[in-house]
């Protein structure tokens, strides 16, 4: 019997383009699935359609802030186990705070140091294995 490692999907909430490119190229690199969604209302969205195992989620996003897109993808009981990390530009205390009572799993402070961020992300979804049988 062959394993085989099950695709992992990551929903990346960014607004800025050049950087949700980035992101996406990185993990896409490491075998993630990429949804990407570019405001808050779109990454609610995508949230309770795509059921990613793992959000990044900007907190600065046009329509509906990162803060309030947490709070309404906790409010989904599907949802409420999924691992989200709030990445932001503001690395204060107080936004930190913010963020982990919106319902985020942990904090990147931006500009991301993309290795930590790796790191990050394996904490948070360990591999999965599937045994894959012949039909023969």
């Amino acid at each position: 019997m062959a394993k085989m490692m099950a695709r992992q999907k990551i929903l990346v909430v960014e607004d800025a383009e050049d950087h949700r490119s980035v992101l996406r190229w990185l993990l896409e690199m490491d075998g993630y699935e990429i949804v990407e969604a570019g405001d808050g209302l779109c990454a609610v969205d995508a949230a309770r359609r795509e059921s990613p195992d793992l959000i990044l989620m900007d907190i600065s996003l046009p329509k509906v802030d990162g803060l309030q897109a947490m709070r309404e993808i906790r409010a989904s009981a599907a949802l409420r186990s999924v691992p989200i990390i709030a990445m932001s530009a503001y690395d204060q205390q107080e936004i930190r705070e913010q963020a982990l009572l919106a319902g985020c799993t942990d904090y990147a402070p931006k500009p991301l140091d993309l290795e930590q961020l790796e790191v990050m992300i394996r904490r948070y979804l360990s591999p999965l294995e599937c045994e894959v049988t012949g039909t023969d």
